[in-house]
């Protein structure tokens, strides 16, 4: 996974030490890394950033997948061709990991740690000795306690925040550099969005439509009319 530019906004930033800090850790010390939150904070973005800061492994995880199909999706990240028996594919993937030196970023991990696939990555940290960055939503921290073998090889656990002001300032000012935007509108933004990084975005991209047709170069609280989408349908008007 690749972004075009990395955008230094606030969970970038937690997660990208974090792995850093798990990277120079000192021998004997665990190499898990954790970034748990509700969806929508933008923990996807801070992973493909991460991703290509670090040069680190990604994997996305799906509802469906079992053992197998996660190690065969990581195998296919690392461009490994797959042993036949699973025990094989663990010692690939561990034997990967400790020759390159690069993380590995599991993103929806929840999908794997509802389910007993969640030894699989116990085997490859224990074989590897590697940095595994965990990425999921908010029920993940719970999971990991039932799963003490893993939830002991956490070095640090990154809670993801919700966007601020200053992230949808720069979230603006690179998605959209040519048209201003005030900040009073961008505050409203944020306070009506709850600090949800993909709804400012969606935003983003309607004010900057509406600019677009109107042949608009700023826009403020005043001029914007159009009101925020939060993710409620609209209501049926009254017959």
């Amino acid at each position: 996974m690749s972004v075009s530019k990395i955008i230094p906004l606030t969970n970038v930033g937690l997660l990208a030490g974090a792995i850093e800090r798990a990277m120079q850790r000192p021998l004997g010390l665990p190499g898990l890394v954790v970034m748990y939150g509700p969806s929508g904070l933008g923990k996807s973005v801070a992973a493909a950033c991460s991703a290509n800061q670090h040069r680190a492994y990604y994997v996305e995880c799906r509802d469906t997948w079992t053992k197998k199909a996660f190690l065969l999706a990581v195998l296919r990240e690392m461009a490994v061709t797959p042993a036949r028996t699973l025990s094989e594919m663990v010692d690939q993937v561990a034997e990967q990991l400790s020759r390159s030196g690069r993380p590995l970023i599991v993103d929806d991990v929840q999908y794997l740690l509802e389910k007993s696939a969640a030894n699989v990555l116990t085997d490859i940290y224990n074989a590897s000795q590697g940095t595994i960055v965990l990425i999921g939503e908010e029920n993940v921290a719970t999971s990991l306690a039932r799963l003490e073998r893993l939830h002991n090889r956490v070095l640090e656990w990154v809670p993801a925040q919700a966007a601020t002001l200053a992230d949808v300032t720069r979230l603006a000012a690179s998605s959209y550099p040519n048209l201003q935007i005030a900040d009073d509108l961008l505050a409203d933004l944020v306070k009506h969005v709850k600090g949800c990084l993909r709804r400012a975005a969606v935003n983003l991209y309607r004010v900057n439509s509406e600019c677009t047709a109107k042949a608009l170069g700023k826009i403020d609280l005043a001029t914007w009319t159009a009101g925020w989408f939060t993710g409620e349908p609209p209501r049926r008007g009254a017959k």
